[in-house]
């Protein structure tokens, strides 16, 4: 089984990339759906979390109020690394338990897909990986044209982030992702067939 980690800063495309290669037949594993798994209402994890930010980050409903929390600590670097202490041990056990299921499968390529791969992960730890990249001032506009986000706000989800030009040189393959989507899946393509070569 070839172990592929798939990262790339907030607006890069990388979303778009790993359903290119689900398409294509790689076993994804999605670590912010993985984050919205352990977060659910009722979760031990969600009550950590309430016990660290107090009960205002939660929704009338129980649920976590995502938009909230995510203005408060990306004002606040130490809030920030409070909650990455609290999320990423709980995400990196849960996604190791679905990499060694895979395994058990016999899937050949499994893509665990981690925006934060350099900044909370071991890069290390995999076979290869994949780096989606796009230029600064695109990943804004995409921010505020598609998510809906303040460019305030967008502009502090990028900072907040490690810059992606050491990033590149630490990837086995990089995907730039400045065209058209029809240039991206051609980009993907080629890498997906290297990978395949290396399963």
């Amino acid at each position: 089984m070839l172990s592929v980690a798939l990262t790339g800063n907030i607006g890069s495309g990388k979303s778009i990339v790993a359903e290119f290669f689900r398409h294509w037949g790689a076993t994804v594993i999605d670590a912010d759906a993985l984050v919205r798994e352990l977060q659910a209402k009722g979760s031990p994890l969600l009550a950590r979390i309430v016990e660290r930010f107090g009960v205002g980050i939660l929704r009338a409903d129980g649920e976590l109020d995502r938009a909230g929390l995510r203005a408060l600590v990306f004002a606040d670097p130490g809030a920030l690394a409070d909650l990455n202490a609290l999320v990423h041990p709980e995400v990196e056990r849960r996604r190791a338990e679905l990499v060694a299921e895979a395994r058990e499968r016999g899937d050949a390529v499994v893509v665990s897909d981690i925006p934060l791969l350099f900044e909370v992960g071991d890069p290390e730890a995999f076979d290869a990986v994949v780096l989606v990249d796009a230029p600064e001032a695109l990943r804004l506009e995409r921010l505020v044209r598609f998510r809906g986000l303040d460019p305030k706000t967008a502009a502090g989800m990028i900072a907040a982030q490690a810059p992606s030009g050491p990033k590149r040189g630490r990837s086995r393959f990089v995907i730039d992702n400045d065209g058209d989507l029809e240039s991206l899946e051609r980009a993907s393509s080629a890498v997906w067939r290297a990978l395949t070569t290396l399963a």
